[in-house]
């Protein structure tokens, strides 16, 4: 009895790809996986199918003979599967969306709120997951697809050693806000006025506080740092308890006036911060994600 040959539909994929993309590096950008894994799985295929599947031309990778064959069948193969998926996705469900956030400590929750508010306003049922840490943690487990998504203030940078992508989801200027007594000292001859005074500062990891370093040493302003937060919900809570006063992004400030009784003091010129959702696709598949990436 011949034994069948059996075909692995993942190293199809890979090579699938390849063609698409004309280079192995795009492919494997694509595909969130690294260059020596699917070199790897393309050479078993090829010694799987027994032919050379690839050859190159100039500086792109193209299907030999027996590669066009192969290729014309796998799309044929992959669009039966998206036929398939879409056919499903017409039918009634109850089972709710998945989704497994990922945030980082300093983004203030009442942001992360907001961010995620969009899925949760889907048709479709949702199971949300919030999970909180360090950066590094949380894109540690991203790249482990233990989360769908990672929110942060800084995006990913090549020195975590991870493939994954940064969608921007805004921009904020920030102001400095206490409670009405404090405030009320601090406002006059802001910003010096803040020289010597107690403040609350997300630790010095974090993106937005190089920036209000680099603000106060501007100013000359060199307050008293009375605490640094790796968790934003905690500062806020000392700040709104009088303790000192704190950065707020613009887009809080009417929300920590009228929930938390805080004021603002004075705008920090130029000091910016962002959100960002990373991910470790380029082309989003998770509806929920997708969701909450577009409203932003």
């Amino acid at each position: 009895m011949v034994a069948m040959r059996r075909l692995n539909y993942q190293h199809l994929l890979y090579f699938r790809s390849l063609v698409r993309a004309g280079s192995l590096t795009r492919a494997c950008d694509e595909l969130a996986l690294s260059v020596p894994t699917v070199s790897a799985q393309l050479r078993t295929l090829e010694e799987r199918l027994g032919e050379k599947l690839l050859a190159k031309s100039g500086r792109r990778l193209v299907p030999t003979e027996v590669g066009r064959l192969v290729y014309g069948y796998a799309e044929e193969i992959f669009g039966l599967g998206r036929d398939l998926l879409e056919a499903l996705e017409q039918r009634p469900t109850t089972r709710p969306l998945r989704l497994v956030a990922g945030i980082d400590d300093v983004v203030p929750k009442e942001i992360a709120y907001r961010i995620l508010k969009p899925a949760m306003e889907l048709k479709r049922p949702l199971q949300l997951i919030c999970r909180e840490g360090t950066l590094e943690r949380l894109v540690a487990d991203l790249a482990a697809h233990e989360v769908d998504v990672v929110l942060s203030d800084a995006p990913v940078t090549p020195q975590l050693n991870v493939r994954a992508y940064n969608h921007r989801l805004g921009t904020w200027d920030t102001v400095w806000m206490a409670t009405p007594a404090l405030a009320g000292t601090l406002r006059r001859g802001f910003p010096r006025s803040l020289d010597g005074m107690p403040v609350l500062l997300p630790t010095d990891d974090t993106a937005i506080r190089r920036q209000l370093d680099l603000w106060l040493d501007k100013h000359e302003a060199r307050p008293v740092r009375l605490g640094e937060f790796e968790d934003y919900a905690l500062l806020r809570e000392f700040a709104r308890a009088g303790h000192g006063f704190a950065p707020v992004p613009s887009l809080l400030e009417d929300q920590f006036r009228r929930e938390y009784g805080m004021v603002r003091i004075g705008v920090a010129t130029g000091v910016k911060g962002s959100f960002y959702a990373i991910s470790v696709e380029r082309r989003i598949r998770n509806p929920a994600v997708a969701a909450l990436i577009e409203a932003a």
